[in-house]
């Protein structure tokens, strides 16, 4: 069952562990998505709504998913976020343009959630979480036959806390995949990727410093995406034309 799936991350070559039908997790991204739109005001801002549909018609033409859905919706939200479902449904906050100041900015951010969507990064997520839940269910059960109830809880808690802080972990490794695949592919959109360092410098200054520890961030440190995107940059700017 793992080896049948397993698939590969294209662009990274990162074999990737997904147990979740595409179709399954394209209906959820379907259901969430037009749950957002009905609870969520849709910006009317003329310029900025041209500007996003602007960089994700170039953005989708060469993005890896041949027979994608795409949708992206600019919502009225002042926070500076973005976001993309299974199945190409796209939002982007109207906060991100404090943060995104020219095209080649926005691209960054909508490349990165482009990124999310063909690396298959939900259904990896969610692969995770059922594989750990099944592990921790084992761990109970044997110990059932072998320790006090008291110790049985105590383990299977640590355990299920050990699976939280993994999942962190592993969220933030998703989240500097997909800065590196939404560099190459605005690069390969035309847009310089080397605003996409600038983007999370931007990102840095807007919102201050966090005085959560580093290994419990769900997203990695500022300094250390703009480490790792300064370090990809000769891959990136390699298909810049």
């Amino acid at each position: 069952m793992i080896l049948i799936a397993c698939t590969t991350v294209p662009d990274i070559g990162r074999k990737s562990f997904n147990i979740i039908p595409n179709t399954h997790l394209s209906q959820m991204g379907l259901t969430e998505f037009e749950k957002m739109k009905s609870q969520k005001r849709r910006s009317g801002n003329g310029s900025q709504t041209a500007a996003v549909n602007r960089v994700a018609a170039r953005l989708k033409r060469i993005v890896p998913m041949p027979g994608a859905n795409w949708e992206f919706v600019l919502f009225e939200d002042s926070t500076p976020n973005a976001f993309a479902l299974p199945g190409g449904k796209v939002g982007v906050n109207t906060g991100i343009f404090k943060v995104a100041h020219n095209d080649a900015q926005l691209a960054a951010v909508i490349g990165h959630e482009l990124a999310h969507v063909v690396a298959g990064h939900s259904g990896e997520r969610m692969s995770t979480a059922v594989l750990g839940s099944v592990g921790i269910a084992v761990l109970d059960v044997a110990l059932g036959t072998r320790q006090s109830t008291g110790t049985r809880v105590a383990t299977s808690t640590a355990a299920s806390a050990a699976l939280g802080l993994g999942m962190l972990k592993f969220s933030r490794g998703q989240e500097l995949e997909a800065d590196k695949l939404g560099a190459l592919y605005m690069a390969r959109a035309g847009y310089n990727p080397e605003e996409s360092v600038t983007l999370w410098e931007n990102f840095s200054r807007q919102k201050g410093s966090s005085s959560a520890p580093a290994f419990l961030r769900t997203h990695p440190l500022d300094s250390t995406r703009i480490a790792n995107l300064r370090a990809f940059m000769p891959k990136a700017l390699s298909e810049y034309h």
